[in-house]
């Protein structure tokens, strides 16, 4: 089944030093890029949804469920569904996200 998005879609400005863009999606997963700036901060938040990131580029601190780990570039962490996780990075970077289902709240109105 092709993706609602054959292209990636626009850059979504998420707050100063952090934009997103949906690269494809169905209702049933969604992959997103998200770039930081150095000093970029995810802030703490939970989802019902199951997340994948990847590290396309830079270093991140990952926080989920309290426990914190850094992550480089080839390296990823799975956050499960409504764990509470942050994100942060010292460097700047890049950033695969794949969510399970769709984030419906990233899709333009």
């Amino acid at each position: 089944m092709a993706s609602d998005a054959d292209t990636a879609g626009a850059w979504v400005t998420v707050d100063a030093s952090t934009r997103r863009r949906i690269l494809a999606h169905t209702p049933e997963m969604m992959v997103v890029e998200v770039e930081f700036q150095p000093g970029g901060v995810g802030a703490e938040h939970a989802h019902p949804h199951l997340q994948s990131s990847y590290v396309k580029s830079g270093s991140f601190t990952y926080t989920i469920a309290g426990v914190a780990r850094t992550i480089s570039e080839g390296e990823g962490v799975v956050v499960p569904s409504n764990a509470c996780h942050s994100a942060e990075t010292a460097t700047g970077g890049s950033l695969i996200d794949v969510f399970t289902p769709a984030r419906e709240d990233f899709l333009p109105a």
